[in-house]
This record gives C-alpha cells, sequence and structure tokens, in this order.
C-alpha cells in the first residue's frame, strides 16, 4: 500500500488511463497536479519537500470544494451537463479523503466537544468551531458542523 494520496493518485491515473476511463484520468490528472503545485509552492517557501498527509487531505478537499463551488455556478446558469461533469468528477476525489462521518457520530462528536470547552450560548461558538474542525477536518463538511453547533448553542 502506498503511504502518500500523491502515490495513489499516479498508480489510480496508470489504471485509469489504461481502463480508458475519462471522467477518472481528468479528475486525477487536476489532482495531481494540485498536489504538485502544493509542493512547488512549499519548497519555494523553504519548507520540505514532500507534502505532510494533513497537507495531502488539505488539497483533496480543496480540490472537491471548488467542484462544489462550480455545481452550484452552473446549476444557476442552467447547465445541468456541466454540474453532472462536475458531481462525477467529486465522486473520484472522495475516494481519497476518509470516511465521512454520520449525522449520529457528528452529533456525539460535537456534543463531547461542547462539553469538553464548557461552551454554553453562541458567544461560545468560536472555541467550540475551532476545536470540531481540528478533530475533524476532512470527514465533515464545515457548514454541516456550523448548522449543528448553532442548533446546539442557540438551544
Amino acid at each position: 500500500m502506498s503511504d502518500s494520496i500523491l502515490d495513489r493518485v499516479k498508480e489510480d491515473l496508470t489504471d485509469a488511463m489504461k481502463a480508458q476511463d475519462d471522467v477518472r484520468r481528468r479528475s486525477l490528472r487536476s489532482l495531481r497536479a494540485a498536489l504538485a503545485n502544493k509542493e512547488i509552492e512549499q519548497r519555494q517557501g523553504g519548507d520540505e519537500e514532500t507534502l505532510s498527509a494533513q497537507e495531502e487531505l488539505a488539497v483533496v478537499q480543496k480540490q472537491v470544494k471548488q467542484r462544489r463551488d462550480s455545481i452550484e455556478q452552473y446549476e444557476e446558469a442552467g447547465r445541468d451537463d456541466l454540474a453532472q461533469k462536475e458531481r462525477a468528477e467529486i465522486e473520484v476525489l472522495e475516494t481519497y479523503l476518509p470516511d465521512r462521518l454520520s449525522d449520529t457520530e457528528l452529533a456525539e462528536r460535537l456534543d463531547a466537544i461542547i462539553d469538553d470547552v464548557g461552551a454554553t450560548s453562541m458567544a461560545d461558538m468560536g472555541p467550540v468551531m475551532g476545536r470540531a474542525m481540528d478533530e475533524l477536518r476532512g470527514r465533515v463538511d464545515g457548514n454541516r458542523v456550523r448548522e449543528m453547533v448553532q442548533d446546539r448553542l442557540s438551544g
């Protein structure tokens, strides 16, 4: 098993090319380029040459977010064909993210964080969100976390 997302992407890209899977090939080329660009950017900043697992994960998440933003714009413009293309790419990219938390698992984690932080009102939302996003990054959508925290702290 490869140790980095970039290694997995390179292997999967080769497989996608052999299988003539256009969606996977397009998605993986884009992800490979984004990961390479991040490494170059990091090297220019004088940091390590390779990305940490957390940094690679952040690149994948950013790619997914960009596609979600594009879907929104395409749907507003009535371009469902392009929105569907982006959805297909998101499916490929999400295979590189950790398993998503269910609403029940997320609720349990948030309740524990709220108790631990001692949050009692909306004024405590900042510390709760900061801690939640640090602990749950890559496994949940930030908007989903925000909504659940707001529900819990406003009640």
